[in-house]
């Protein structure tokens, strides 16, 4: 039994590990058997089917059912399947994506309000809103154009600053 939870013991060490050093087992067996075991040698797989196989067997040895062959047989079985539940697990988190982030060419066409007034020849500021948050930028104006207006984005010469024109109304 103290074998069993000794290889459980260590696999939750090894999961530990893995918050730290996942990717060092990736990078040591790189390119090894043409990429056959891609995500299989990870370090989150080993330190689950270690884990599952030490306190499987454990568990099996406890209880009574069978001798020390059946354990360490039923705890691989059950680090096997832990093996792959990590491993799939692991697959999905890397596919997830997130959406795509706003850039400043997606200001063009939305509307927003003057907050410092727009003179002819120089630069107002404008508050306007790019993926729900509100967003300062300088804006020129071909007209003065007031305080509080409402104002719809022209161009966008820079991330930070935008070419408005009054919203007629």
């Amino acid at each position: 039994m103290a074998w069993f939870l000794g290889l459980g013991i260590t696999g939750v060490v090894l999961l530990a590990l893995s918050l730290v050093f996942d990717g060092l087992l990736e990078g040591a067996l790189d390119g090894a058997l043409d990429g056959a075991l891609e995500g299989w040698l990870s370090l989150p797989v080993v330190a689950g089917f270690v884990a599952m196989t030490g306190f499987g067997g454990a568990i099996v040895l406890g209880s009574g059912w069978t001798g020390p062959a059946g354990a360490a047989g039923a705890g691989a079985l059950a680090g096997l399947g832990a093996g792959w539940l990590t491993y799939r697990l692991s697959r999905a988190l890397m596919r997830d994506r997130t959406a795509v982030t706003p850039v400043a060419d997606d200001l063009l066409g939305t509307s927003g309000k003057v907050v410092t007034a727009i003179p002819t020849d120089g630069f107002g500021e404008v508050l306007l809103r790019l993926g729900g948050q509100p967003l300062k930028c300088a804006a020129r104006s071909a007209r003065p154009v007031a305080r509080g207006t409402e104002v719809w984005v022209e161009a966008v010469p820079t991330p930070t600053s935008v070419v408005v024109r009054p919203v007629d109304h």
